[in-house]
């Protein structure tokens, strides 16, 4: 189904359709300009938070303390990228607390909006896993990026546990960490019959090269159909203005199973800060981000509207039951 995001799809109103400024919290879109060329109707960002720290408050146990982005502002940043659907994610700053994910997916409705949570793996029941399903919940995030986990052990005990959790409901889970650590755990990957999900371009650093530790297994999990890489945050893995770095990695992913690629922005691009220092009353900005140039960039990689529509659209949709 193709659902445009329209400015009457905004639970404030306060989102007007063609606005020249639109700045309704912490976040603005004047930065971003619309792609060059109109995208494929039912194109998916896979890959966006919600910060609503005013109607939820974050968790104190958190290493940042972003600004507020809410429901009305992602539907004016995708509006003007033309995107139809959305994956929300849930932001390392509300840990396993998920109410303002489902809040977020309760205004977008599942016709639009799929959602990935945080859980406490050991505690979660299953009513509470069929609570989080109905409101459109198809995946559960590992973060170990951000808790700086280097452990392969306790990297495999994690993703063993959350293999058990997802089973029944046939989730996915999206794990975000360094291709080295991946590497350490390709094989239980492989074993699995649960899509994974690697978060931002698989977690390599251009700048480390294409022999770098952990990116040839990330290439085979996604050629042997084990892994999908997800094509986002392109500041994450690139420390140049214009990407040029990613250009051969993402051609190589591109070359060697587009079929398990999907793109996302990141958006509201938190990280803003080279140094968080632990002050969490200093609200960290938000990155200034032109989305459509990505999606730009990300059209000439593909090389071709096939590509383009397949990462865009198809994959995304057959991922996250779309």
């Amino acid at each position: 189904m193709n659902t445009r995001l329209s400015g009457a799809d905004s639970p404030s109103g306060q989102v007007k359709a063609g606005a020249a400024s639109t700045v309704l919290s912490g976040v603005t879109i004047d930065h971003i300009r619309p792609p060059g060329a109109a995208l494929p109707a039912g194109s998916c960002d896979c890959h966006v938070h919600i910060f609503d720290p005013v109607r939820f408050p974050y968790a104190t146990e958190r290493t940042y303390t972003p600004a507020a982005a809410v429901t009305a502002d992602l539907l004016a940043f995708e509006r003007r990228l033309g995107i139809d659907r959305i994956v929300l994610v849930q932001p390392s700053g509300y840990g396993t607390d998920n109410s303002c994910l489902l809040d977020a997916l309760r205004q977008l409705s599942t016709a639009r909006a799929r959602g990935v949570a945080v859980i406490d793996l050991p505690r979660i029941t299953a009513s509470e896993i069929d609570g989080l399903h109905a409101a459109g919940v198809r995946s559960i995030r590992l973060n170990l990026e951000v808790k700086g986990e280097q452990s392969p052990a306790k990297a495999k005990a994690l993703l063993t546990e959350a293999f058990q959790v997802v089973e029944s409901p046939g989730w996915s889970i999206q794990i975000y960490a360094d291709a080295s650590v991946i590497a350490s755990v390709a094989d239980l990957i492989a074993q699995a019959h649960t899509p994974v999900v690697l978060d931002h371009f698989g977690g390599i650093k251009a700048e480390r090269g294409l022999a770098q530790p952990g990116f040839s297994s990330v290439l085979e999990l996604i050629a042997n159909d084990h892994a999908y890489v997800k094509l986002s945050a392109p500041y994450r893995a690139s420390k140049l203005p214009g990407y040029e770095d990613l250009a051969p990695f993402a051609h190589r992913y591109i070359e060697t199973a587009p079929h398990n690629l999907v793109w996302a922005s990141d958006w509201p691009h938190t990280g803003s800060s080279t140094n968080r220092g632990g002050d969490l009353s200093q609200v960290e900005p938000f990155r200034l981000i032109d989305d459509g140039a990505s999606l730009d960039l990300l059209r000439t990689w593909a090389g071709d509207a096939g590509t383009f529509q397949r990462i865009l659209v198809d994959n995304a949709a057959r991922l996250y039951g779309f």
